[in-house]
């Protein structure tokens, strides 16, 4: 997958991400971010727990529901560290 794809995956699954835990997005630099990070935990969580090679193999919609439930993960994941204000 190339940069320009990992952008935009990361755009819509961090966008759908905020939207679902928050209400709102993060903004778009925020959204390409937490989506990136969402399908490379996304892509880890699948290999390990189903034993999917290769979750993140290009521009579909299966990327982008591997890295939307990573992302989902991630804003999970930092909203229960103590003495956080919310995210």
């Amino acid at each position: 997958m190339g940069i320009l794809s990992w952008i935009i995956v990361g755009l819509i699954a961090g966008w759908l991400a905020g939207v679902v835990m928050k209400g709102s997005g993060y903004g778009v630099i925020g959204d390409i971010i937490l989506g990136i990070i969402g399908a490379l935990v996304g892509g880890f969580l699948a290999s390990a727990l189903f034993g999917v090679d290769n979750a993140i193999s290009g521009f579909d919609i299966s990327t982008l529901i591997v890295a939307f439930l990573g992302a989902v993960v991630v804003v999970a994941l930092v909203r229960a560290l103590p003495g956080r204000s919310p995210v």
